[in-house]
């Protein structure tokens, strides 16, 4: 954990004070919860979508056989499209 220092201004910190006293915690436990809700929260569910993306296309016939089907990805003629433009 790293120590950091913060300006408030004064209504922030009654606020945060007020809320502290009714919660039973500390301000710094305050910010920190909302620091990690507001920057990592996104992270974590970026992290499960992205797991529960991972074999989306899985069991596709045109995947039966992945070197037939790259190899046809690389027949294309898009490069030599692109070079004549």
């Amino acid at each position: 954990m790293h120590r950091t220092q913060l300006y408030l201004d004064d209504d922030l910190w009654t606020t945060l004070q007020t809320r502290a006293r009714l919660e039973g915690t500390s301000i710094s436990e305050l910010v920190r919860t909302a620091a990690r809700d507001r920057y990592m929260d996104k992270l974590e569910r970026r992290k499960a979508a992205m797991k529960a993306f991972i074999g989306i296309r899985k069991g596709r016939p045109e995947f039966d056989d992945v070197e037939a089907y790259i190899r046809n990805l690389r027949t294309d003629d898009r490069m030599e499209r692109l070079k004549e433009e």
